[in-house]
């Protein structure tokens, strides 16, 4: 019996690195019981729709975009990672990012004391 190989690869599931690592970060994040799934479900639709009436998703950037602010809510509320603190560091990030030559490894420098 011989298998045969598709003409062409298969298109990625994400179309960012980025999405699935915050995909993963939430499957896992339920699996531990930080929040039940009919949860994530019910914020994850209310966000989308918020987001959604601005303009058509297009299940890119934008979708990744709610579902992220849905992981960074749910975060926030019960005080894993309140939303001072995750704006400072993504301040952060981007500061590194902007200041980091292309094609050097972007770091952190030592967090500031608030």
């Amino acid at each position: 019996m011989s298998a045969c190989l598709p003409a062409s690869p298969p298109e990625p599931v994400f179309q960012q690195p980025w999405h699935a690592q915050v995909f993963a970060l939430t499957i896992s994040l339920n699996e531990i019981g930080r929040f039940s799934w009919p949860e994530w479900v019910a914020r994850f639709s209310d966000v989308l729709a918020q987001h959604g009436l601005d303009k058509d998703l297009d299940g890119g950037d934008d979708y990744f975009t709610a579902w992220l602010a849905t992981l960074e809510a749910i975060l926030a509320e019960d005080g894993a990672a309140p939303a001072p603190e995750v704006d400072r560091l993504r301040d952060d990030w981007e500061r590194a990012y902007l200041d980091t030559p292309h094609g050097d490894v972007v770091r952190l420098t030592t967090p500031r004391c608030v």
